[in-house]
């Protein structure tokens, strides 16, 4: 079959559950991956034919596609901040909001001549090992309640050539920090049950819960006790970053001022929605 021909009928098959511009990008992603080609040689390739192996692939991923699993999650890799990081079940998929968040953490401490930095809730590593790669200077730790995925973050810093120290931990039951830091930076579950209706349901069928999902009585949960451990262990003058729920801002920044937190402030993403915070230990 040639390969414009399988593009039609993929597009067809697809178009019922997801629109035209995320086929596309679905495609893109898996004809790079399997095929290597880029979408420009893909444009110019019209008479491409595609092997049996390369059709069977594509075949499965259309079948996984139409049953609502993440195309990041069939290659089971994604990218994320200029670097590459494997992705399965057991992580969350990076999302380019995050990215901010890292530009906002290497853009303020890239004169550092030494920092010490903590990622608490590390899932895949992506905001530990982006950091770890663009601030060479920086000794980077990264905590998760989950083995399974500082497995998969200890891959990604292999892969990416950094040296992260991981921590095995419930962040929610621990009364101390293993050390002092200069930077903490967080992730943590900000999705309230109430507002799993406003969802994909590729996410709400794939990705773990237990990264994404805090009770509607207590969404602020793991920001209390995280800002609560920051105040102990941060050095003077550390700074504490956040990505929050774009509906509790203020609350966000509330609560930190009641922590006792000095120059807070909030920013927003690209979508123009309150997506981050920083603020500094009194």
């Amino acid at each position: 079959m040639l390969i414009q021909e399988f593009k039609k009928y993929f597009f067809s098959e697809l178009s019922n559950g997801y629109p035209v511009t995320e086929i596309q990008s679905f495609f893109t992603i898996l004809i790079e991956y399997k095929l290597h080609l880029s979408r420009i040689q893909l444009a110019l390739e019209h008479n491409f034919e595609l092997e049996r192996d390369d059709l069977d692939f594509l075949e499965n991923a259309l079948l996984k596609l139409k049953n609502q699993i993440p195309v990041q999650y069939i290659v089971g890799e994604t990218a994320f901040y200029g670097l590459m990081f494997k992705v399965d079940k057991n992580v969350l998929i990076p999302r380019p909001e995050t990215e901010e968040l890292v530009e906002w953490i290497v853009q303020n401490h890239k004169k550092s001549e030494s920092l010490k930095i903590l990622d608490i809730g590390t899932g895949s590593g992506c905001i530990a090992v982006s950091l770890a790669k663009n601030l060479p200077n920086a000794k980077v730790s990264a905590l998760d309640i989950s083995e399974e995925a500082l497995n998969v973050a200890k891959n990604n810093a292999e892969f990416n050539q950094v040296t992260i120290d991981f921590i095995l931990a419930d962040i929610l039951t621990i009364e101390k920090l293993p050390d002092t830091f200069d930077v903490i930076v967080s992730n943590p579950p900000y999705v309230r049950e109430s507002e799993k209706d406003l969802m994909q349901q590729n996410v709400l069928s794939n990705e773990p819960h237990i990264a994404l999902f805090v009770e509607n009585e207590n969404p602020l949960l793991f920001y209390d006790k995280i800002a609560e451990l920051a105040k102990n262990h941060l050095t003077e003058n550390g700074v504490l970053y956040f990505e929050i729920n774009q509906y509790l801002g203020e609350e966000t920044v509330d609560l930190l001022k009641t922590k006792g937190f000095k120059n807070i402030e909030l920013k927003k993403d690209i979508y123009g929605v309150d997506r981050m915070l920083k603020c500094e230990r009194f």
